[in-house]
């Protein structure tokens, strides 16, 4: 019988600085998120724009890390042949020693990045239901011959296999598309820009649409990205996180749901209304200036998180 849910809460950066700066900041992040309680460091997936690639990037961070574990938020695997991905991630599996948790997904509506990629936009959720079941196979199996519409295997065999047999691997997204790969193919499901109330009616049409598929998902394996500010006030939080909203992927309402600005406490309640849904996992994400990432991150460590994994 499997025991409570445990409430883990990891972290992301915002947009990532150019030049040495960067390499800089990796390494300050990785110190940070090693020497506290800080359960796990995510990284997004963009071809274009101010982001690391996020393999590489958890490649160099685990070489210098023994705890910390480390998510993709999320890899998009239209843009990798499953076999690539499925190397790539078993690789940093084996080097972290079982630290490596990716959530996959088919990635944010934007043209030129699948035109530059070389990818058919039309096709990238086909293609992510064929890769996730080929690097499911391709991590348990001796030989894997697939033969789909975009990915042909012929007796296949990957060597180093991952460390965790195998590791999760989840699914981003919240049309109902994801909802049903998630349900239908996933471990769990990492939910972005997805208010409280919607999230936990997502969660069971997931559940839903796992029974559909003869599974289910473990209940312990639903999270979702929480974008926050640390102030003194909620307004002086709103006033930080107001100029790096995502406006154009989700409406005000929904930015006002999912944001936790203010004081701690106040951060806090943005967590419990995700965990009153049936939330257990969490990324959170500085929603401020850039410079304050880190410490911001920091305060997080100290003031927020110890409480949650005390549970």
């Amino acid at each position: 019988m499997l025991g409570p849910a445990k409430i883990r809460i990891g972290v992301m950066p915002g947009p990532w600085p150019e030049g040495p700066a960067g390499g800089d900041l990796l390494w300050r992040l990785a110190a940070l998120c090693e020497a506290g309680p800080i359960d796990s460091l995510w990284l997004s997936d963009r071809l274009l724009g101010p982001t690391l690639e996020p393999l590489t990037a958890i490649a160099a961070v685990a070489a210098r890390t023994r705890r910390l574990k480390f998510g993709t938020s999320v890899l998009v695997l239209p843009f990798r042949s499953p076999l690539l991905a499925a190397k790539t991630l078993a690789t940093l599996d084996v080097l972290s020693q079982g630290r490596m948790f990716p959530a996959v997904g088919v990635g944010v509506e934007q043209r030129r990045e699948w035109e530059a990629a070389g990818v058919p936009a039309g096709t990238r959720g086909a293609r992510t239901d064929e890769a996730i079941e080929v690097i499911r196979r391709l991590w348990v199996e001796d030989e894997v011959s697939y033969r789909g519409s975009y990915f042909t295997l012929d007796r296949v065999r990957l060597l180093p296999r991952p460390v965790q047999t195998p590791p999760p691997l989840w699914v981003g997204g919240s049309s109902d598309a994801a909802l049903r790969r998630a349900g239908r193919l996933g471990d769990g499901w990492l939910a972005s820009l997805v208010a409280p109330e919607t999230f936990g009616r997502a969660v069971e049409r997931i559940q839903a649409h796992a029974a559909g598929a003869g599974r289910a998902i473990d209940a312990d394996h639903f999270g979702t990205i929480i974008p926050f500010v640390l102030a003194d006030s909620p307004a002086e939080g709103w006033r930080a996180a107001e100029p790096y909203l995502p406006r154009d992927r989700a409406d005000e309402a929904t930015l006002r749901a999912v944001t936790a600005v203010g004081p701690p406490d106040a951060v806090a309640a943005v967590i419990e209304a995700y965990v009153a849904q049936g939330g257990t996992k969490f990324v959170l994400r500085p929603a401020g200036p850039p410079p304050a990432t880190l410490d911001q991150l920091a305060r997080l460590a100290d003031e927020v998180i110890p409480v949650f994994h005390a549970r």
